[in-house]
């Protein structure tokens, strides 16, 4: 594998992502988790940023861009994570009737999925703590989405590293249902199999002895704001999504993830801790929770000025490292 030499780790780097994405190695990033700019909702201050185009499909391609060098970037096992929010036209010429939702989001995700991507998950960020609004007409807006996609059908993802408590308890074994119309007789041929939950409730378990799966809607608190950035993500949400996606350690020869309780590969390689990348740092919540999980990161930032915030906020999060649990075999 061509990894990322020793001084891009752990490092801030400031530029265009797209430009300096295109020198990094091929499949050196095992995760790519980041919040682009979203469509005409802020001015950050430099000279053709990605967000001001003059119309939602120049937005899109340029963020097809973005991702077509990340599809590089990642690792066979890699994934990328996506955290994005929609904007409502002004004018026609943007791409939609003013006063209507430009659906950013949904163009963008079916761009990714023509070009090879895979949508594992539409992840609603559920904000518990949303910003008031002033607006008569709708409702306001009070969560975004977050897209999991992966570029193989196998990858790395450790679903125990964020399973939750259960909150129901064990009940008596049930017998089979002997209705005529159980739920399967009105399965479609695309429909999910519920054998497993089944077995699990006739033996009178309510779910996996480890927790819950956490689903799909993550009822989380907006980020507290760093400096100058007006958008933070929450570290709640980073810190979930990297322990369930980026490993704890990666072979150095083969680039096969290890976590805690799975067989390592065979190459008697030494392991390196799992990289994730965010091409638009932003505050640094991507670099801080990566930080804090024991895992390597690599970010870039357009703005010098956020970048120095970034790097400020970095360090007084503290840049020791926890050990892992036990090292692979």
């Amino acid at each position: 594998m061509s990894g990322l030499t020793l001084d891009l780790v752990n490092r801030v780097l400031v530029g265009d992502a797209t430009e300096l994405l295109a020198h990094l190695p091929d499949r050196s990033v095992d995760i790519v988790l980041t919040s682009p700019p979203y469509f005409r909702l802020r001015d950050y201050g430099v000279d053709g940023q990605l967000g001001l185009e003059g119309d939602i499909e120049e937005w899109v391609k340029n963020l097809r861009g973005v991702n077509r060098e990340v599809a590089r970037l990642l690792t066979p096992t890699g994934s990328l994570w996506l955290n994005l929010g929609d904007s409502y036209a002004t004018h026609p010429r943007e791409g939609a009737t003013r006063k209507s939702l430009l659906l950013g989001p949904e163009r963008l995700l079916l761009a990714l999925q023509a070009d090879g991507w895979l949508v594992r998950n539409k992840i609603v960020w559920s904000k518990s703590n949303p910003v008031p609004s002033p607006v008569r007409d709708r409702l306001a807006a009070t969560w975004e989405v977050v897209f999991f996609l992966t570029r193989h059908p196998r990858y790395f993802f450790d679903l125990d590293a964020i399973r939750q408590p259960h909150t129901s308890h064990a009940q008596a074994p049930r017998r089979p249902a002997s209705a005529p119309h159980t739920p399967d007789t009105w399965r479609g041929p695309n429909a999910v199999g519920r054998s497993g939950l089944a077995g699990m409730r006739r033996s009178g378990r309510t779910g996996h002895q480890r927790g819950k799966n956490p689903g799909d809607v993550w009822r989380i608190a907006s980020g507290r704001r760093h400096g100058s950035h007006h958008a933070t993500s929450p570290l709640t949400l980073v810190e979930r999504v990297i322990c369930a996606a980026c490993p704890e350690a990666v072979c150095s020869e083969c680039s096969s993830p290890w976590t805690a309780g799975t067989a390592a590969c065979q190459c008697q390689a030494p392991s390196r801790p799992g990289l994730v990348l965010d091409p638009f740092l932003g505050s640094g919540t991507t670099a801080v929770a990566a930080n804090r999980l024991g895992r390597d990161w690599l970010g870039i930032e357009l703005n010098r000025a956020f970048a120095a915030e970034a790097e400020q906020r970095i360090r007084a999060a503290g840049a020791e490292r926890p050990k892992r649990s036990r090292s692979p075999p």
